[in-house]
This record gives structure tokens, sequence and C-alpha cells, in this order.
């Protein structure tokens, strides 16, 4: 069996502030096979990379981050909050600014290898289906809604919405959707998933509550993307499961633990 893909969720959140660019800097360079991100819309229209609806947990702003413009946003401080403040020797912009999707496009490209980058729209969203929108058109401008065989960035688009994954598949018919489960939903039958998604997208605890989840969905041809994989008892639970993908913290154990 292949051993899965490792994505660094939020970055390696674990270490350094999430969604900023100096965790998904440090991602790559543990070498991680791919990012996970969350994305929400500005007031004025921009997707930014922030997980919450309020600003609270992870800056020292208040509110909603769909409430604020760019500007407003990019005064805010979104690390200092995070226990690497104290280690940090150097705590510069890329481990406080807000980082936007296009930002983090632009570092992903510069790369030099190859990496897959996951993309959660975040819902309900004041924007509903905007977020889509003009997430698929900034995908377009950097040449990623249509990915080649040979492409080295590849953009896989997430929710738990299944009307968002719907939206992507139509605006951006070549780009693989995943739907994420935190339930095990009614319609799940036989392990087959709506709206043209081949990969599910179950939370670890899904998983460890139902054993038979992981083997269903394989069996009916999808891939399984597992999150938050951080404890060393749930890398192994994954790993027995025969999971495509785990979505971590913390990459650097999860590629230890798979000898890479």
């Amino acid at each position: 069996m292949t051993a899965p893909l490792v994505f660094a969720h939020r970055g390696s959140s674990y270490d350094l502030p999430e969604h900023t660019l100096a965790a998904y800097l440090r991602a790559l360079d543990e070498g991680a096979d791919g990012l996970e991100c969350d994305v929400r819309l500005t007031r004025d229209g921009h997707l930014v990379c922030v997980h919450d609806r309020r600003l609270d947990r992870t800056s020292n702003g208040h509110g909603l981050v769909s409430a604020r413009t760019l500007a407003e946003l990019e005064a805010l401080d979104f690390g200092s909050w995070h226990r690497a403040a104290a280690t940090v020797e150097t705590l510069d912009e890329s481990h406080t600014r807000l980082l936007t999707l296009e930002r983090l496009l632009d570092a992903v490209l510069a790369a030099g290898r190859p990496v897959r980058l996951l993309i959660e729209t975040k819902h309900p969203s004041r924007y509903r289906g905007e977020v889509e929108r003009r997430l698929v058109a900034l995908l377009r401008r950097h040449g990623l809604a249509e990915p080649g065989p040979d492409d080295p960035v590849r953009v896989t688009v997430m929710s738990f919405s299944p009307l968002a994954v719907r939206r992507v598949r139509e605006l951006a018919p070549e780009l693989p959707t995943v739907l994420l489960l935190e339930v095990l939903p009614p319609w799940l039958r036989l392990g087959r998933l709506p709206f043209g998604s081949r990969i599910a997208g179950p939370g670890v605890d899904l998983v460890r509550a139902r054993p038979h989840l992981v083997p269903a969905l394989r069996a009916a041809g999808n891939s399984v993307y597992v999150w938050t994989v951080n404890e060393p008892e749930d890398l192994e639970l994954v790993l027995a499961a025969g999971v495509d993908g785990v979505i971590t913290d913390r990459p650097a154990h999860a590629l230890a633990r798979l000898g890479r």
C-alpha cells in the first residue's frame, strides 16, 4: 500500500502561528507533501487565510473577519498570541502578518517542488457562493484551475458544505474536491459521495468511532484524507486504516513516522 500524503494543517501550526507565511514555509522545509488552509472573504472581496469567523482567538483584533477590509486586517497582529512568540528569536512579519491566499499561492508556486494545496472554503458565510466564485477566479489567474498531470502545484478544494462542493464542481470541473465530514450524514450510503467528489475528509474522531468507514469509502473508489491527526495513537489508527492523506499540525512528526 502506498504511504499517505502528509498535509500541514494551517502550516506547521503546532510550532508556529497558524495560517502565517512562516508556518507554511516551515512545513515546506520539513518536507510536507502539501499544505492546508482555510479561506474567508473580507468586506472588500479579498480571500484571506483565517479559520475562525471572529478575529479574537488568532489576532489582537475583535469582531468578524467578513466585516473588515483587507487594509484593516493587515493592521492586526496574527502571531504574537502563539506560544512561539516567546521562543522564536526573530519574530518578523512572516510570523505576525495576515496571510492572503494570493500570497500563499505565490509562495507555493515559488517553492520549486511539487506541492499539494488543500483550500477549505468556510461556511456559513454572509457572502455565500461568492467565496467559491472568487476562489476559482483567483486560481484561474494563477493557472491552477485546470491542473495538468505534470503541474508541480495542484489545488484541491474542500468544504463541510455539500452545496459549496457542488458549486466548485460547476465552476471548475477539473478541480478535485473533498467533502469534509465531522459526523456521518444519513445520506452517506456504501461510501458514495455527492456532487462528483472523489475524496472524503472525515475527522479522526469519526474514523475512530466508525472503523468500517474508511474501508467502505475506499471500496467505493474514493480517496480518504483525515484531519486533524496530531497524536501518535491517532497516526497509527489512520495508517492502519489505509488512508490516502494525513492532515496534521505536526507534519515533521508524521513524516518521521513514515521514515521520510
